[in-house]
């Protein structure tokens, strides 16, 4: 009777073993199916990207800096070669040679011998007229294309887009006919309005696009407390735009520091000029005093780089927020 008992149990112990086996067994597929399903296929190894793309050739590298400093020579040739000539007695002016005889003999004749203090004062005057007015008109016409739907808005900006179209010399003619009708002839006021007809139909546009990028939440927040259209203008849009308000003032006093063509034909007389109609006063179809052009080149150029570095910084992003929304 023992032998039965045993053979059932051991019987009974193997099924029992067999069976926790077989849960086990099924628990473990269970599991290694789950895993399998639950877990992210792998992406096939790519392939090792071509060596072009991560390290360029010492040719192709040879090449493209040799090509980066031949545009650097070619860029900053001229005004090394300006400020050298500038030291030079007329009879080296065109010598290959660097500066043997240096002198300041062109700069003292420059400034004491020539209207050239008129003709600063006659150019701060105008940039100084031009810039301010041409920013706060050009500002406010922006603002109102973008923020506002009255009207005329439509030929407006087809008047402003189409007055960039005519080239200064076909306008030279009849601008002349309209200041001397008004008296305006030897007067920087004359100058000053010329050039507002020149840098406020592109500055208008490009403050336009400026003030398209400004969310218009900030004008009704402004308004719902209790500012007015042009308090809301003035101390909440304005303060934004300093980028594209930098743009626009460089931009016209570029355009009355450098203009040449309107500043000849519309001043007469040496102490009338501008600076940029006096250079011409230096070389002419008799004469040519090259060593006190380029003295004064130099001097006109030392306002025009001062008022870049304080403006560089506003450039690249006005002009890029200007050109994209507008």
């Amino acid at each position: 009777m023992n032998t039965p008992r045993t053979s059932t149990d051991s019987s009974t112990g193997r099924s029992a073993r067999n069976g926790s086996t077989g849960r086990s067994d099924s628990a473990d597929g269970t599991d290694s199916a789950a895993s399998g399903a639950g877990a992210k296929p792998k992406r096939p190894a790519r392939p090792a990207e071509s060596g072009s793309r991560r390290h360029r050739s010492p040719l192709a590298s040879f090449g493209l800096h040799g090509g980066l400093l031949l545009a650097a020579f070619i860029a900053v040739f001229p005004p090394l070669w300006l400020l050298a000539t500038s030291f030079k007695p007329n009879s080296d002016a065109f010598t290959l040679d660097p500066v043997r005889n240096f002198t300041f003999d062109n700069y003292s004749h420059v400034i004491a011998d020539t209207h050239f203090l008129d003709w600063f004062g006659n150019s701060l005057l105008v940039v100084l007229g031009t810039t301010v007015i041409g920013v706060l008109i050009s500002s406010t016409t922006g603002y109102a294309l973008s923020r506002f739907r009255f009207p005329g808005m439509r030929p407006l900006m087809w008047t402003l887009l189409i007055t960039q179209m005519f080239p200064m010399a076909v306008l030279i003619v009849p601008l002349y006919n309209l200041m001397a009708q008004f008296g305006l002839l030897n007067q920087p006021v004359g100058l000053i309005v010329t050039y507002l007809t020149i840098a406020v139909p592109f500055c208008a546009w490009m403050m336009k696009g400026f003030f398209d990028t400004i969310p218009v939440s900030i004008d009704e927040s402004g308004r719902v407390d209790g500012l007015s259209p042009f308090g809301t203008f003035w101390r909440l849009i304005m303060p934004l735009a300093k980028p594209g308000l930098a743009v626009t003032g460089f931009y016209t006093f570029v355009t009355a520091w450098a203009e040449v063509a309107y500043a000849t034909a519309f001043m007469t007389g040496e102490e009338n000029l501008t600076l940029a109609g006096g250079l011409q006063t230096f070389v002419n179809q008799y004469s040519a005093d090259w060593g006190s052009m380029t003295a004064a080149a130099v001097i006109i150029a030392v306002p025009a780089g001062i008022v870049f570095g304080f403006a560089q910084r506003y450039l690249v992003s006005g002009m890029t927020a200007g050109a994209v929304k507008s």
